[in-house]
């Protein structure tokens, strides 16, 4: 004898949003200010930086921490003392090509003159790549999966896509996406000008924890892919069109129609790693005034081994 069971309805397709965002960028205090807004004042890594939960820590790891705080802050997962949400269930996905080079050039002059010997046990762990999501972790509590990415000048959209990707297949309900690029001797040599010296994060949940908790969703994570080309990336990604469009290359003849361009990025110094994440913090800031607008952004180009595409469309668009 036998019992035929019926076939189990698919579940429905999770969906990852924007509940939070944070900047620790020279200058500016909120996200608007990369689209022009102006106020005065703004973050100041020489008063912002110091302070007793960040010593015995490397820049880009103080950048970050002081990234993160006001982007839990924003989603409602901050009480000004802990994290408020499942520590289990939260990522950790971290953007950045040059975090730690002062770190491993600084410890590597030390053993060409001291030899290991002259190592500190306490810096060591700061020359690992994946020391400011680790960082972060410790500091909340987040023991969900913990990634750096160090991709070149996709990586802050590669961030993105992985942290969506975290969300979409289970295994994580929120993630925080940092794109962070110290500033220091030895970057500016090696990139011929100051690297951005700042840090910019996003609270990423799936729509259901969001909505759950009363949470305010400033934009959802529509599409993101990572292709050959513009054309490609931007097809793949979903193939919108995009209200706005965030980009360095905005003269690319292969663009795709937008009603403007803009570089949020102009001015700040080489956002290397960030760039992207940056991008998505315009486009969240851009969304929360224009709900039912599109926003691409794009990063990578033909001198580099690929272009990445993400799309973030507000909570009053309609497909």
């Amino acid at each position: 004898m036998s019992t035929a069971h019926p076939a189990a309805a698919s579940a429905p397709a999770r969906v990852a949003v924007v509940t939070g965002v944070g900047l620790a960028v020279p200058g500016l205090t909120l996200p608007d200010e990369l689209l022009g807004t102006v106020r005065d004042g703004g973050f100041d890594p020489a008063t912002g930086l110091v302070g007793r939960d960040l010593r015995h820590k490397d820049r880009a790891s103080r950048l970050a921490l002081r990234a993160t705080a006001p982007a839990l802050r924003a989603a409602g997962l901050f009480d000004g003392d802990r994290y408020t949400g499942s520590g289990d269930t939260t990522a950790v996905v971290v953007s950045t090509n040059v975090g730690i080079l002062e770190n491993v050039c600084s410890f590597a002059d030390t053993i060409a003159r001291d030899t290991v010997l002259g190592l500190s046990p306490l810096g060591l762990p700061q020359t690992s790549s994946n020391v400011i999501a680790g960082s972060v972790a410790m500091a909340h509590g987040l023991r969900g999966p913990n990634v750096t990415l160090c991709n070149g000048p996709t990586s802050g959209l590669d961030a993105l896509y992985w942290a969506r990707a975290l969300i979409v297949t289970g295994r994580a309900d929120t993630a925080v996406v940092i794109g962070v690029e110290p500033t220091g001797d030895i970057v500016t040599k090696l990139l011929g000008t100051p690297a951005l010296d700042g840090a910019v994060a996003l609270v990423l949940e799936s729509a259901d924890r969001a909505t759950e908790r009363g949470a305010r969703i400033r934009a959802t994570v529509t599409g993101c892919a990572r292709e050959a080309d513009l054309a490609g990336a931007v097809a793949r990604a979903g193939g919108l069109t995009p209200d706005l469009w965030l980009t360095e290359a905005a003269d690319d003849p292969a663009g795709p129609p937008a009603g403007s361009v803009l570089d949020p990025a102009a001015g700040l110094g080489a956002a290397s790693g960030a760039l992207g994440v940056l991008q998505a913090a315009a486009a969240v800031a851009h969304l929360d005034t224009h709900g039912g607008h599109t926003v691409l952004a794009t990063c990578g180009g033909p001198e580099g081994d690929g272009v990445a595409a993400v799309f973030l469309t507000g909570p009053d668009h309609t497909p």
